[in-house]
Protein backbone atom coordinates (compact mmCIF):
# COMPACT_ATOMS: atom_id res chain seq x y z
CA UNK A 1 0.00 0.00 0.00
CA UNK A 2 1.25 3.49 -0.94
CA UNK A 3 -0.29 5.90 1.36
CA UNK A 4 -0.19 9.33 -0.60
CA UNK A 5 -0.63 7.73 -3.91
CA UNK A 6 -2.54 10.51 -6.38
CA UNK A 7 -2.88 12.07 -9.66
CA UNK A 8 -0.95 14.94 -8.27
CA UNK A 9 2.24 13.23 -7.38
CA UNK A 10 3.15 10.66 -10.41
CA UNK A 11 6.61 12.27 -10.42
CA UNK A 12 7.62 11.37 -7.00
CA UNK A 13 9.06 8.12 -5.96
CA UNK A 14 8.16 5.77 -3.96
CA UNK A 15 10.40 4.87 -1.19
CA UNK A 16 10.06 2.77 1.46
CA UNK A 17 10.71 4.20 4.85
CA UNK A 18 13.73 2.50 5.80
CA UNK A 19 15.71 3.98 2.69
CA UNK A 20 15.26 7.89 3.55
CA UNK A 21 16.99 7.09 7.31
CA UNK A 22 17.87 4.64 10.44
CA UNK A 23 15.06 3.36 12.82
CA UNK A 24 16.36 2.30 15.99
CA UNK A 25 14.70 1.27 19.49
CA UNK A 26 14.62 3.13 22.31
CA UNK A 27 16.46 0.81 25.29
CA UNK A 28 15.45 0.20 28.94
CA UNK A 29 16.85 -3.22 29.80
CA UNK A 30 16.57 -2.90 33.62
CA UNK A 31 13.42 -4.59 35.15
CA UNK A 32 11.44 -3.62 36.65
CA UNK A 33 11.30 0.16 34.89
CA UNK A 34 10.39 2.22 37.93
CA UNK A 35 13.21 0.89 40.24
CA UNK A 36 14.59 3.73 42.08
CA UNK A 37 18.27 2.89 41.68
CA UNK A 38 17.69 3.68 37.96
CA UNK A 39 16.84 7.23 39.04
CA UNK A 40 18.06 8.97 42.01
CA UNK A 41 20.29 11.88 41.37
CA UNK A 42 19.38 11.46 37.71
CA UNK A 43 20.72 13.99 35.60
CA UNK A 44 19.77 12.24 32.10
CA UNK A 45 16.27 13.09 30.61
CA UNK A 46 14.26 10.26 29.98
CA UNK A 47 10.85 10.57 28.52
CA UNK A 48 7.99 8.15 28.01
CA UNK A 49 4.95 7.66 25.17
CA UNK A 50 2.79 10.03 26.84
CA UNK A 51 5.25 13.08 26.57
CA UNK A 52 5.57 12.53 22.82
CA UNK A 53 1.96 12.37 22.74
CA UNK A 54 1.42 15.62 24.61
CA UNK A 55 3.88 17.56 22.63
CA UNK A 56 3.21 19.44 19.63
CA UNK A 57 5.86 19.75 17.09
CA UNK A 58 9.21 19.61 19.65
CA UNK A 59 9.46 17.71 23.49
CA UNK A 60 10.70 20.39 24.80
CA UNK A 61 10.38 18.70 28.92
CA UNK A 62 10.72 15.77 30.55
CA UNK A 63 9.44 14.67 34.02
CA UNK A 64 11.79 12.09 35.08
CA UNK A 65 15.60 11.24 34.26
CA UNK A 66 18.03 8.84 35.15
CA UNK A 67 21.44 8.67 36.58
CA UNK A 68 24.78 6.87 35.21
CA UNK A 69 23.21 3.62 36.43
CA UNK A 70 20.12 4.23 34.35
CA UNK A 71 21.55 5.36 31.28
CA UNK A 72 24.14 2.11 30.77
CA UNK A 73 20.58 -0.29 30.85
CA UNK A 74 19.91 2.70 27.99
CA UNK A 75 20.87 5.07 25.52
CA UNK A 76 20.75 8.86 25.11
CA UNK A 77 19.81 9.93 21.33
CA UNK A 78 20.68 13.36 20.50
CA UNK A 79 18.24 16.15 19.61
CA UNK A 80 16.07 16.23 16.50
CA UNK A 81 15.74 12.57 16.50
CA UNK A 82 12.43 11.81 15.61
CA UNK A 83 10.27 10.06 18.02
CA UNK A 84 7.82 7.45 16.73
CA UNK A 85 5.60 5.30 19.93
CA UNK A 86 4.99 2.01 19.00
CA UNK A 87 2.89 1.14 22.09
CA UNK A 88 0.50 2.42 24.24
CA UNK A 89 0.19 5.56 21.85
CA UNK A 90 0.77 4.47 18.36
CA UNK A 91 2.22 6.50 15.63
CA UNK A 92 2.38 10.01 17.09
CA UNK A 93 5.91 11.45 16.86
CA UNK A 94 8.01 14.41 18.21
CA UNK A 95 11.51 16.28 17.84
CA UNK A 96 13.85 15.93 20.82
CA UNK A 97 14.50 19.38 21.27
CA UNK A 98 17.65 18.06 23.16
CA UNK A 99 19.38 15.08 23.88
CA UNK A 100 17.15 12.71 25.77
CA UNK A 101 16.73 8.77 26.48
CA UNK A 102 13.34 6.97 25.55
CA UNK A 103 11.95 3.29 26.02
CA UNK A 104 11.54 0.46 23.59
CA UNK A 105 8.14 1.15 23.10
CA UNK A 106 9.53 4.53 21.34
CA UNK A 107 11.59 4.30 18.03
CA UNK A 108 13.90 6.48 16.80
CA UNK A 109 14.37 8.12 13.54
CA UNK A 110 17.59 9.90 11.90
CA UNK A 111 17.53 10.65 8.56
CA UNK A 112 19.85 10.18 5.90
CA UNK A 113 20.90 13.98 4.87
CA UNK A 114 20.75 13.21 1.01
CA UNK A 115 17.57 11.68 1.53
CA UNK A 116 15.28 13.20 3.65
CA UNK A 117 14.93 14.78 7.30
CA UNK A 118 13.30 14.48 10.67
CA UNK A 119 11.08 17.25 10.45
CA UNK A 120 10.09 15.83 7.00
CA UNK A 121 9.79 12.75 8.52
CA UNK A 122 7.50 13.93 11.61
CA UNK A 123 4.64 15.25 8.68
CA UNK A 124 4.62 11.59 6.85
CA UNK A 125 3.96 9.96 10.34
CA UNK A 126 1.46 12.83 10.99
CA UNK A 127 -0.08 12.37 7.56
CA UNK A 128 -0.55 8.41 8.19
CA UNK A 129 -1.48 8.33 11.84
CA UNK A 130 -4.54 7.46 11.70
CA UNK A 131 -3.97 4.58 9.13
CA UNK A 132 -1.50 3.32 11.39
CA UNK A 133 -3.46 3.65 14.43
CA UNK A 134 -6.83 2.09 12.64
CA UNK A 135 -4.50 -1.05 11.54
CA UNK A 136 -3.23 -1.44 14.70
CA UNK A 137 -6.78 -1.40 16.81
CA UNK A 138 -7.74 -4.43 17.80
CA UNK A 139 -4.56 -6.38 18.77
CA UNK A 140 -3.97 -7.41 22.22
CA UNK A 141 -1.71 -4.43 23.52
CA UNK A 142 -2.28 -2.27 20.05
CA UNK A 143 1.22 -1.81 19.10
CA UNK A 144 3.28 -2.07 15.82
CA UNK A 145 6.31 -3.72 15.33
CA UNK A 146 9.77 -2.08 14.07
CA UNK A 147 9.64 -4.22 10.87
CA UNK A 148 5.96 -3.11 10.13
CA UNK A 149 7.35 0.99 10.49
CA UNK A 150 9.84 0.48 8.33
CA UNK A 151 8.23 -1.50 5.68
CA UNK A 152 5.77 1.56 4.69
CA UNK A 153 5.57 2.56 1.56
CA UNK A 154 5.51 6.25 0.44
CA UNK A 155 5.81 9.14 -2.60
CA UNK A 156 8.70 11.25 -1.84
CA UNK A 157 9.40 14.15 -3.39
CA UNK A 158 12.74 15.27 -3.85
CA UNK A 159 14.97 16.33 -0.93
CA UNK A 160 14.56 20.65 -1.82
CA UNK A 161 10.97 20.10 -2.26
CA UNK A 162 10.49 17.86 0.85
CA UNK A 163 12.37 20.56 3.11
CA UNK A 164 9.50 23.35 1.57
CA UNK A 165 6.90 21.16 2.80
CA UNK A 166 8.27 20.93 6.17
CA UNK A 167 9.24 24.58 6.26
CA UNK A 168 5.87 25.82 5.41
CA UNK A 169 3.61 23.11 8.21
CA UNK A 170 6.63 24.10 10.64
CA UNK A 171 6.36 27.33 10.33
CA UNK A 172 2.77 27.05 11.65
CA UNK A 173 3.75 24.19 14.71
CA UNK A 174 6.19 26.93 15.54
CA UNK A 175 3.86 29.44 16.10
CA UNK A 176 1.70 27.38 17.78
CA UNK A 177 4.68 26.65 20.62
CA UNK A 178 5.54 30.00 21.04
CA UNK A 179 2.25 30.67 21.84
CA UNK A 180 2.65 27.22 24.35
CA UNK A 181 5.45 28.94 25.83
CA UNK A 182 3.46 32.65 26.12
CA UNK A 183 0.99 30.29 28.10
CA UNK A 184 3.15 28.36 30.07
CA UNK A 185 4.72 32.05 31.20
CA UNK A 186 1.37 33.47 31.90
CA UNK A 187 0.68 29.84 34.15
CA UNK A 188 4.38 30.82 36.17
CA UNK A 189 3.15 34.25 36.72
CA UNK A 190 0.14 32.77 38.26
CA UNK A 191 1.69 30.34 40.75
CA UNK A 192 4.04 32.67 41.47
CA UNK A 193 0.98 35.07 42.33
CA UNK A 194 -0.50 32.35 44.66
CA UNK A 195 3.00 31.43 46.50
CA UNK A 196 3.07 34.66 47.35
CA UNK A 197 -0.10 35.56 48.72
CA UNK A 198 -1.17 32.35 50.05
CA UNK A 199 2.32 30.51 50.75
CA UNK A 200 4.15 33.46 51.62
CA UNK A 201 1.07 35.32 53.15
CA UNK A 202 2.39 38.27 51.68
CA UNK A 203 -1.16 39.37 49.67
CA UNK A 204 -1.38 43.20 50.13
CA UNK A 205 -2.66 44.45 53.23
CA UNK A 206 -5.16 47.36 53.75
CA UNK A 207 -2.08 50.05 52.77
CA UNK A 208 -1.35 47.86 50.03
CA UNK A 209 1.95 46.52 51.76
CA UNK A 210 3.00 42.98 51.69
CA UNK A 211 1.24 41.09 55.04
CA UNK A 212 3.85 38.70 56.52
CA UNK A 213 6.87 41.28 55.74
CA UNK A 214 5.24 43.92 57.31
CA UNK A 215 4.44 42.61 59.90
CA UNK A 216 0.55 41.38 59.93
CA UNK A 217 0.10 38.91 62.38
CA UNK A 218 0.13 35.23 62.33
CA UNK A 219 -1.59 32.93 64.60
CA UNK A 220 -0.78 28.91 65.17
CA UNK A 221 -3.76 26.73 63.84
CA UNK A 222 -3.25 23.41 65.53
CA UNK A 223 -6.04 21.85 63.04
CA UNK A 224 -2.94 22.73 59.78
CA UNK A 225 0.70 22.66 62.47
CA UNK A 226 1.21 25.83 60.85
CA UNK A 227 1.14 29.28 60.75
CA UNK A 228 -1.83 31.07 59.18
CA UNK A 229 -3.10 34.75 59.15
CA UNK A 230 -5.24 36.03 62.11
CA UNK A 231 -8.54 35.80 61.22
CA UNK A 232 -8.41 33.04 58.70
CA UNK A 233 -11.12 29.96 58.87
CA UNK A 234 -9.93 26.52 58.66
CA UNK A 235 -12.50 23.52 57.84
CA UNK A 236 -12.37 20.57 55.92
CA UNK A 237 -13.03 20.77 52.15
CA UNK A 238 -16.20 18.73 52.17
CA UNK A 239 -17.93 21.38 53.64
CA UNK A 240 -16.32 23.84 51.02
CA UNK A 241 -17.60 21.73 47.62
CA UNK A 242 -19.49 19.54 45.53
CA UNK A 243 -18.41 16.78 43.21
CA UNK A 244 -19.66 15.81 40.13
CA UNK A 245 -18.89 12.70 38.00
CA UNK A 246 -18.21 12.39 34.47
CA UNK A 247 -19.88 10.28 31.90
CA UNK A 248 -19.39 6.59 31.72
CA UNK A 249 -18.51 5.76 27.61
CA UNK A 250 -17.66 3.05 25.50
CA UNK A 251 -14.98 3.30 22.57
CA UNK A 252 -18.04 2.89 20.08
CA UNK A 253 -19.10 6.55 21.94
CA UNK A 254 -16.03 8.32 20.48
CA UNK A 255 -15.50 9.45 17.00
CA UNK A 256 -14.15 12.12 14.75
CA UNK A 257 -16.71 14.39 15.88
CA UNK A 258 -19.69 14.81 18.28
CA UNK A 259 -19.34 16.76 21.76
CA UNK A 260 -16.35 17.66 22.85
CA UNK A 261 -15.41 15.71 25.70
CA UNK A 262 -12.26 16.85 28.30
CA UNK A 263 -10.84 13.25 29.23
CA UNK A 264 -7.64 12.79 30.95
CA UNK A 265 -5.18 13.48 27.91
CA UNK A 266 -6.92 17.21 28.33
CA UNK A 267 -4.73 17.32 31.18
CA UNK A 268 -1.04 18.47 31.26
CA UNK A 269 1.13 16.72 34.12
CA UNK A 270 1.10 20.31 35.90
CA UNK A 271 -2.53 20.39 35.46
CA UNK A 272 -2.99 22.54 32.76
CA UNK A 273 -5.40 22.28 29.84
CA UNK A 274 -4.40 20.11 26.78
CA UNK A 275 -6.94 20.94 23.55
CA UNK A 276 -4.73 18.03 22.02
CA UNK A 277 -5.98 15.59 23.71
CA UNK A 278 -9.63 16.57 23.36
CA UNK A 279 -12.58 13.59 22.34
CA UNK A 280 -15.75 14.22 20.24
CA UNK A 281 -19.02 11.66 22.00
CA UNK A 282 -20.94 10.68 19.62
CA UNK A 283 -23.76 9.21 21.42
CA UNK A 284 -26.72 10.61 23.16
CA UNK A 285 -26.34 12.26 26.75
CA UNK A 286 -27.73 13.87 30.15
CA UNK A 287 -27.60 17.04 30.98
CA UNK A 288 -26.32 16.66 34.44
CA UNK A 289 -23.01 15.49 32.48
CA UNK A 290 -22.38 19.09 30.97
CA UNK A 291 -19.67 21.41 31.82
CA UNK A 292 -19.28 24.56 31.25
CA UNK A 293 -16.80 27.42 30.28
CA UNK A 294 -14.69 28.44 33.25
CA UNK A 295 -16.03 25.15 35.73
CA UNK A 296 -13.11 23.14 37.91
CA UNK A 297 -12.48 20.09 36.97
CA UNK A 298 -9.98 17.78 38.22
CA UNK A 299 -8.70 13.85 37.13
CA UNK A 300 -9.62 11.15 39.33
CA UNK A 301 -7.63 8.63 37.08
CA UNK A 302 -4.46 8.11 36.37
CA UNK A 303 -2.44 5.40 34.37
CA UNK A 304 0.84 6.36 35.45
CA UNK A 305 2.52 4.44 38.46
CA UNK A 306 3.31 7.83 39.89
CA UNK A 307 -0.13 9.57 40.57
CA UNK A 308 1.43 12.34 37.87
CA UNK A 309 -2.30 13.14 37.46
CA UNK A 310 -4.26 12.24 39.75
CA UNK A 311 -6.59 15.20 41.70
CA UNK A 312 -4.41 17.80 39.21
CA UNK A 313 -7.50 20.39 38.10
CA UNK A 314 -7.98 22.47 35.01
CA UNK A 315 -10.48 25.12 34.22
CA UNK A 316 -12.20 24.92 31.32
CA UNK A 317 -11.33 27.69 28.30
CA UNK A 318 -13.83 29.88 27.24
CA UNK A 319 -13.69 28.93 23.83
CA UNK A 320 -16.22 26.12 22.91
CA UNK A 321 -19.43 26.75 20.84
CA UNK A 322 -21.30 23.80 22.23
CA UNK A 323 -21.67 21.30 24.81
CA UNK A 324 -18.94 20.39 26.80
CA UNK A 325 -18.35 16.51 28.40
CA UNK A 326 -16.19 15.39 31.29
CA UNK A 327 -15.35 11.99 30.99
CA UNK A 328 -15.53 9.23 34.01
CA UNK A 329 -12.01 9.78 34.70
CA UNK A 330 -12.53 13.48 35.46
CA UNK A 331 -14.56 15.07 38.19
CA UNK A 332 -16.58 18.61 38.71
CA UNK A 333 -15.77 20.78 41.59
CA UNK A 334 -18.15 23.34 42.74
CA UNK A 335 -17.45 25.49 45.45
CA UNK A 336 -19.73 27.12 48.46
CA UNK A 337 -19.39 31.18 48.68
CA UNK A 338 -16.85 30.72 51.32
CA UNK A 339 -14.34 29.66 48.69
CA UNK A 340 -13.43 30.69 45.21
CA UNK A 341 -12.78 28.47 42.16
CA UNK A 342 -9.60 30.19 41.33
CA UNK A 343 -7.68 30.17 44.20
CA UNK A 344 -8.93 26.03 45.12
CA UNK A 345 -7.52 25.76 41.70
CA UNK A 346 -4.30 26.42 42.23
CA UNK A 347 -3.82 24.95 45.48
CA UNK A 348 -5.19 21.46 43.92
CA UNK A 349 -2.19 21.94 41.08
CA UNK A 350 0.44 22.47 44.19
CA UNK A 351 3.25 20.49 45.49
CA UNK A 352 1.89 20.55 48.69
CA UNK A 353 -1.73 19.32 48.14
CA UNK A 354 -0.38 16.63 45.24
CA UNK A 355 1.87 14.95 48.00
CA UNK A 356 -1.45 14.54 50.05
CA UNK A 357 -3.91 13.52 47.69
CA UNK A 358 -1.74 10.99 45.41
CA UNK A 359 -1.98 8.86 48.61
CA UNK A 360 -5.87 8.39 48.79
CA UNK A 361 -5.15 6.56 44.80
CA UNK A 362 -4.89 2.82 44.17
CA UNK A 363 -5.44 0.36 41.71
CA UNK A 364 -3.49 -2.40 39.70
CA UNK A 365 -3.05 -1.35 36.04
CA UNK A 366 -4.89 2.23 37.00
CA UNK A 367 -5.38 4.13 39.72
CA UNK A 368 -8.69 5.66 41.12
CA UNK A 369 -8.86 8.57 43.32
CA UNK A 370 -11.14 7.45 46.54
CA UNK A 371 -12.31 10.60 46.87
CA UNK A 372 -13.53 10.98 50.13
CA UNK A 373 -10.01 11.90 50.60
CA UNK A 374 -10.38 15.37 48.63
CA UNK A 375 -13.09 15.93 51.25
CA UNK A 376 -10.68 14.66 54.12
CA UNK A 377 -7.93 17.92 53.34
CA UNK A 378 -7.86 20.75 55.40
CA UNK A 379 -7.84 24.09 54.12
CA UNK A 380 -7.61 27.61 55.20
CA UNK A 381 -10.19 29.88 54.19
CA UNK A 382 -8.65 33.62 53.50
CA UNK A 383 -11.65 36.14 53.73
CA UNK A 384 -13.93 36.96 50.49
CA UNK A 385 -11.96 40.42 49.62
CA UNK A 386 -8.57 38.96 49.50
CA UNK A 387 -10.02 35.47 47.60
CA UNK A 388 -12.00 38.93 45.22
CA UNK A 389 -9.03 40.62 44.50
CA UNK A 390 -7.07 37.19 43.63
CA UNK A 391 -9.66 36.33 41.16
CA UNK A 392 -9.70 39.35 39.44
CA UNK A 393 -6.01 39.17 38.36
CA UNK A 394 -6.17 35.27 38.22
CA UNK A 395 -9.31 35.88 35.56
CA UNK A 396 -7.60 38.73 33.50
CA UNK A 397 -4.56 35.57 33.62
CA UNK A 398 -7.29 33.24 31.91
CA UNK A 399 -8.78 35.67 29.23
CA UNK A 400 -4.91 35.71 27.76
CA UNK A 401 -4.49 32.17 27.88
CA UNK A 402 -7.65 31.79 25.72
CA UNK A 403 -6.95 34.09 23.55
CA UNK A 404 -3.92 32.07 22.92
CA UNK A 405 -5.43 28.84 22.94
CA UNK A 406 -8.03 29.99 20.53
CA UNK A 407 -5.26 31.15 17.91
CA UNK A 408 -3.64 27.73 18.71
CA UNK A 409 -6.84 25.99 17.62
CA UNK A 410 -7.14 28.25 14.20
CA UNK A 411 -3.68 27.38 13.65
CA UNK A 412 -4.11 23.75 13.68
CA UNK A 413 -6.98 23.20 11.82
CA UNK A 414 -5.03 25.53 9.14
CA UNK A 415 -2.01 22.77 8.99
CA UNK A 416 -4.08 19.97 9.36
CA UNK A 417 -6.00 21.26 6.04
CA UNK A 418 -3.09 21.68 4.49
CA UNK A 419 -1.24 18.29 5.28
CA UNK A 420 -2.75 15.79 2.98
CA UNK A 421 -2.61 18.70 0.35
CA UNK A 422 0.95 19.62 0.71
CA UNK A 423 1.96 15.39 0.91
CA UNK A 424 -0.19 14.30 -2.18
CA UNK A 425 1.51 16.95 -4.17
CA UNK A 426 -2.83 18.46 -4.42
CA UNK A 427 -1.41 22.08 -3.60
CA UNK A 428 2.57 22.62 -5.05
CA UNK A 429 5.55 25.01 -3.33
CA UNK A 430 7.67 27.39 -4.63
Amino acid sequence: MIFNKSEYNQSWNVKVLNELGIFNRGKSKHRPRNDKALFEDGKYPLIQTGEIKSANLYITKHNNSYNDFGLKQSKLWDKNTLCITIAANIAETALLDYPMCFPDSVVGFNAYSNESSELFMHYVFTYIKTAIQNSASGSIQDNINLEYLTGLKFKIPNKEYQDKIASILSSLDKKIELNNQINQKLESMAKTLYDYWFVQFDFPDAEGKPYKSSGGKMVYSEELKREIPLGWEVDNLSNLIKIDRGISYKSSDIGDSGTPMINLNSFYLNGSYKHKGLKYFSSKYKENKVVKPNDLLIATTDVTRNADIIGKAILIPDMFKSDILMSCDIARVTTNKKLDKYFLEMLFNSDYYHSYIKGFASGTLVLHLNMNGIGWFKIFIPPSHILENFSKLKINIEKKKNIILIENQKLTQLRDWLLPMLMNGQVGVE
